[in-house]
């Protein structure tokens, strides 16, 4: 079947961003609904240390999903950048040669972190049964990550694509087995927080099949690459994907910091961060989406040396991003109390749903403009500037100032001080995408992928 040219090369941005957005946060939200809906039914078994297990162990998934990530954003700004310059075949090839990469490296990496699980809950203050329950629970996820792999870089492939749609459809028919089990294995079979780990697996066994299906229909299938192509394809993948995965891992080590942090005001409290873990996706997947939606219109105008379009794109992110936080905080704060009462949240579980249901909401902005910018870096050739902005950000962004706000506020200090890092660093990224935007459109000497032909030439690898 004969592919569509890139369609991101015309037409209005704004309707691209938010098209692509949308569609790709009702995937996010079913993905993050379930997990809502899980802590919702952790809540109603009316264990303190299930909910606070979930809390921890959410603070580790954060941890390889991130990876998963890392890898999903090499494998979507490849693709769209060939697509962008009117090369199907290495569109192709880079499909193939991507989803090979992401499946050997994720399941190197969670061999490593099934080998520690126990290290990394009691380092974020886990004990005694909250500790083996946490474990428990990993111990059936883990093992999936490839799965999970799979899925995630078959989304962003299709994204690049501009197949909104599909990569949507993904998410949401795993969101739906997830939904349809959690249930039946958490009540009807009375298997508690292994029901919902086993619930996990299975919808991550229908993302992977469900994003693999649409490439191998529409988009040119899956071709066993030569060793060659392996080769010339991973120094570009690796340009994009180390410094990527870096990135998404410094979320995962302040959250740990975060978790930590909180553990020390009881069980209550990580509750507590555990129901806003679970609801801030839920309230803002559209912004969580943003990232991965806006990347393939970047990509494709930068693909195609159209500055002003890659300029256009991302102030129609910014745009689309204050737009949907404003709403979705007014709505937050109107609901603070009935969301309260779905998890029967008291005490100091209560105080951080309605603060982080209050002014916290608004900032999730500077979240949104570090999504946007973080979109750019990595498709206008300078990943690493994602990755020295997302550390900075849950590390000096983090670690002082939660410090200092738990010191003067207590629990609600934690969740307070995560959120003045983030109004920090968003706009520390805001005025650094505006210099790469500026300053780097044209490949370049600096541009790491003409850095790669080159040597590529050199080694008489070039396809």
């Amino acid at each position: 079947m004969a592919q569509a040219p890139a369609k991101f090369l015309t037409g209005s941005l704004f309707k691209h961003v938010s098209v692509m957005s949308l569609t790709a946060s009702v995937g996010l939200m079913a993905v993050f609904l379930v997990d809502f809906i899980d802590m919702v039914f952790i809540s109603m078994l009316g264990k303190a240390e299930l909910a606070a297990a979930v809390g921890y162990a959410g603070a580790i998934l954060f941890f390889t999903t991130s990876f998963s990530i890392g890898l999903a954003i090499a494998a979507g700004a490849l693709v769209a950048r060939a697509l962008g310059e009117g090369d199907e075949a290495l569109a192709a090839r880079r499909t193939s040669t991507s989803l090979i990469y992401g499946v050997v490296f994720s399941a190197i990496f969670a061999a490593l972190v099934w080998l520690n699980l126990r290290f990394f809950a009691e380092l974020l203050g886990a004990t005694g049964n909250t500790l083996d329950l946490t474990v428990h629970y990993l111990q059936i996820i883990v093992p999936s990550l490839p799965l999970l792999m799979i899925g995630m870089m078959g989304g962003a492939i299709l994204r690049a694509h501009g197949d909104a749609k599909r990569a949507m459809m993904a998410t949401i028919y795993a969101g739906v087995v997830n939904a349809i089990l959690d249930p039946i294995l958490i009540f009807g079979l009375d298997l508690e927080l292994t029901g919902a780990a086993l619930a996990s697996v299975c919808a991550r066994i229908a993302l992977a099949a469900t994003a693999l299906l649409p490439i191998l229909k529409y988009y040119g299938g899956l071709k066993l690459p030569t060793f060659g192509c392996l080769i010339e394809d991973l120094p570009p993948t690796l340009t994009i994907a180390f410094p990527a995965i870096l990135t998404q891992l410094a979320t995962p080590v302040g959250q740990a910091y975060v978790t930590r942090a909180m553990a020390e005001y009881g069980e209550a409290a990580v509750a507590g961060m555990a129901i806003v873990g679970r609801l801030m996706p839920v309230a803002f997947a559209v912004i969580f989406a943003l990232s991965g939606a806006i990347g393939p219109i970047i990509g494709q105008n930068y693909g195609a040396k159209n500055s002003a379009r890659v300029e256009g794109a991302f102030f129609a992110g910014l745009t689309f991003t204050g737009l949907v936080v404003i709403g979705i905080s007014l709505a937050l704060f109107g609901l603070r109390g009935p969301i309260a009462a779905l998890f029967d949240a008291e005490g100091v579980t209560r105080d951080l749903v309605f603060l982080f249901c209050g002014p916290l909401a608004l900032l999730f902005f500077f979240n949104g403009v570090l999504f946007v910018s973080n979109a750019a870096f990595n498709n206008l050739g300078h990943p690493f500037y994602s990755t020295w902005v997302n550390w900075g950000r849950h590390t000096l962004g983090t670690m002082p100032l939660v410090a200092l706000c738990a010191w003067a506020f207590g629990a609600p200090g934690v969740l307070i001080g995560q959120a003045l890092g983030g109004v920090v660093f968003g706009t520390v990224a805001f005025f650094l995408a505006r210099k790469v935007i500026r300053d780097g459109h044209a490949p370049s000497d600096r541009d790491p992928f003409a850095r790669q032909a080159r040597l590529l030439s050199l080694l008489n690898l070039r396809r």
